[in-house]
């Protein structure tokens, strides 16, 4: 007789969430054809796309209210939305399948679930690997860091420029987060990627890396409507 190992029940954790980390952020300059053919663009907004820009966080969240997991997230420019034009993600892998669930009921964002690997060196050098459910290792990416941290500026931006929009399974999701931290200049080493499952962001040049080395982040309940 086989035993079948019982699954643990999903962590359903409604919005707002409070969460504690780490990561990098960067802003990479893209081939237009990229940008608008191979980011993983959802039907309803590709053609809506604009800017040159994508914009990417790796996040290794230690304090949420569904558990730690980590992160990596890619927005690839604005969307036109029913009220406005916002930034959305577009692909994002996290480590937990409760991240996976929540994410999409909270905030309708289109969260995969892989395996991660991080190594953070003695030697300020991070290594970040990340492996698909079908075995593929789908990036490999190695950052180096600066000694010196400064304060986020991120509240001085205008919160039209914070505020994401997401649609999935016929809603759109609005919602502003809030951080505060402190972050360092960082410069990306070397990365590959494999474009199958995230886009190749070693065609693009980086236009500014940072080390985040400790956030404090809100992300609130959504604004929901029918679309």
């Amino acid at each position: 007789m086989t035993l079948l190992q019982e699954q643990p029940a999903l962590v359903r954790a409604p919005a707002p969430w409070n969460l504690k980390g780490q990561g990098y952020m960067f802003a990479v300059h893209m081939p237009e054809q990229l940008l608008s053919e191979q980011s993983f663009l959802p039907g309803s907004l590709a053609g809506s796309r604009r800017g040159h820009v994508a914009y990417v966080v790796f996040a290794d969240y230690s304090e949420c209210p569904a558990g730690p997991y980590h992160e990596l997230l890619y927005i690839p420019g604005s969307f036109q939305f029913s009220d406005g034009r916002r930034s959305s993600i577009t692909k994002i892998y996290v480590s937990t399948q409760d991240s996976v669930v929540n994410g999409r009921e909270n905030w309708g964002i289109p969260k995969e679930r892989c395996d991660f690997f991080t190594s953070y060196g003695a030697d300020r050098i991070d290594h970040i690997h990340l492996r698909a459910e079908d075995g593929t290792v789908f990036a490999d990416i190695q950052l180096q860091h600066k000694f010196f941290k400064l304060p986020m500026l991120g509240h001085w931006l205008p919160a039209r420029l914070r505020t994401l929009s997401q649609q999935l399974d016929g809603q759109e999701f609005t919602f502003l987060p809030q951080i505060t931290g402190h972050m360092k200049w960082a410069s990306v080493l070397s990365w590959e990627f494999d474009s199958r499952y995230f886009p190749d962001l070693a065609r693009g040049r980086v236009l500014a890396a940072f080390k985040i080395t400790d956030f404090s982040m809100v992300f609130p309940a959504a604004t929901v409507q029918a679309l």
